[in-house]
């Protein structure tokens, strides 16, 4: 496959570690801090939170948003319109490993408490 074909680029993109869980915790609540994502997502580095949330904001998919009228400073993360268009997509692939995949009592159907989906 061509290394510019769209496909290519996307599934390079959303495959790595970490990408698709960071999106879910954000789609659970409108924002999040840094400490609360690291609290939430159980033996993530935090340089790789950290390397994560840059690409996910440089891709689009979520805005930080920086409050610096107190300190310590405090930033939030929060989906963009993009990155709630993609928790569709996410849905959808829940779907299909329902279906024919993973069908578990653990996170039997659509609306599953644990991921928000």
């Amino acid at each position: 496959m061509n290394k510019d074909c769209t496909i290519f680029k996307t599934s390079n993109f959303i495959g790595k570690r970490w990408t698709l869980l960071i999106l879910l915790e954000l789609h659970k609540e409108n924002y999040k801090r840094y400490s609360e994502l690291k609290k939430d997502l159980y033996n993530i580095t935090p340089k790789i939170l950290s390397s994560r949330l840059k690409e996910l904001e440089k891709q689009g998919l979520i805005k930080k948003k920086i409050d610096n009228s107190s300190f310590p400073i405090k930033c939030e993360y929060s989906l963009t319109e993009s990155g709630n268009d993609f928790i569709k997509i996410i849905k959808n692939i829940k779907k299909w490993s329902l279906k024919w995949k993973f069908n578990n009592s653990f996170c039997q159907n659509i609306n599953c408490k644990n991921c928000s989906l």
